[in-house]
């Protein structure tokens, strides 16, 4: 089967390299058809996002894409959008799922925790819908459509059902932002009733943050808007180890894009110090959807095995391997 691999910035070549060398260990029956898009797309191509990229993605279904490096903005600047945005809004990759899950192997200060985090992913405030009233006052509008929440409430209720979870949480903040989150709980009010065995509860996204901290294991699923989501799915990863192994899928009814939660990280670009799991679990999980479920369970069972011995494992997670060294290890430990 083919998948389009977009390597992206970074650190971005050295973690696709290491999940595309697993992978061929593993023997997974996928062709990597590669595309360009991010900051070194747009200076070679003066486009970080080319129409040949999205129509590959359209073509065949599965993406899977390391970190896109977008600039940090300021009052005045017409940097270029970031691609990661704007790559969901026209594939309408319409949820974005975010599982935060333990690793025994992993040190934190939790064990067992166990949440996905499904945010809607083309509206809010990342719609981009931004302008200067004057050199002084900027505005960014936040935008939410019924259509949006009634899909993605309906997607989180609907996940929650086929994955045998008992509730689904919604995280707003409509004692302030009355209208447009006030919509967004109107249209999950109406999707619950249509699951009573599931049990349905709406929270404040700044108690959410404390009781995230203090109790995480109250938290099943958890939909919510684009922004919140956002801030929610990288607090969470705080609390299993990090960043490093968190992924994320970018779901459509057309097409899905897999990828780590993290950015860029380009200060430890080509030194061999990145983490490649996040984006292996991204990968296995695009593997599953892509019905190839015992070799990704091979896959993810060599991980853990690998996980399992820190001192295979990259510096942030205790160990001393390279980016590369920590993938030949879990390519060994297919075969073991």
């Amino acid at each position: 089967m083919k998948a389009v691999l977009i390597r992206g910035d970074g650190i971005g070549p050295e973690i696709s390299e290491a999940v595309v060398k697993i992978f061929e260990a593993a023997k997974a029956d996928i062709q990597w058809v590669e595309a360009e898009a991010g900051e070194r797309c747009y200076k070679n191509h003066n486009s970080p996002l080319p129409p040949e990229t999205l129509a590959l993605i359209k073509e065949l279904k599965f993406a899977l894409k390391g970190p896109l490096t977008t600039p940090i903005g300021n009052s005045t600047a017409n940097n270029f959008k970031s691609a990661n945005l704007a790559m969901r809004q026209a594939l309408d990759l319409y949820a974005n799922l975010r599982p935060i899950k333990s690793i025994p192997a992993v040190k934190s200060r939790y064990e067992n925790i166990d949440i996905v985090i499904v945010r809607e992913n083309t509206e809010g405030l990342y719609a981009g819908l931004e302008h200067n009233i004057n050199p002084d006052i900027a505005v960014s509008l936040k935008i939410a459509s019924r259509k949006a929440c009634e899909r993605i409430g309906r997607y989180a209720f609907e996940f929650a059902k086929s994955n045998a979870r008992k509730k689904v949480t919604a995280v707003h903040k409509a004692n302030i932002i009355k209208l447009t989150d006030g919509l967004m709980l109107e249209c999950f009010r109406k999707i619950a009733a249509d699951y009573p065995e599931i049990i349905y509860e709406e929270k404040i996204v700044d108690a959410v943050c404390m009781s995230l901290v203090m109790n995480p294991e109250q938290f099943d699923v958890i939909v919510t808007e684009n922004l919140y989501g956002d801030i929610l799915s990288d607090l969470c990863a705080g609390l299993i180890g990090g960043l490093g192994i968190a992924p994320s899928a970018n779901i459509g009814e057309n097409c899905q894009v897999f990828e780590a939660i993290h950015g860029s990280a380009p200060d430890i670009a080509g030194k061999g110090l990145a983490n490649p799991t996040a984006l292996l679990l991204a990968a296995i999980s695009m593997l599953k959807q892509m019905g190839q479920i015992p070799c990704a369970d091979k896959i993810m069972a060599a991980t853990l095995k690998t996980l399992s011995d820190n001192k295979y494992t990259t510096k942030d997670l205790g160990g001393n391997s390279s980016t590369m060294e920590f993938a030949n290890h879990i390519a060994n430990n297919l075969a073991a």
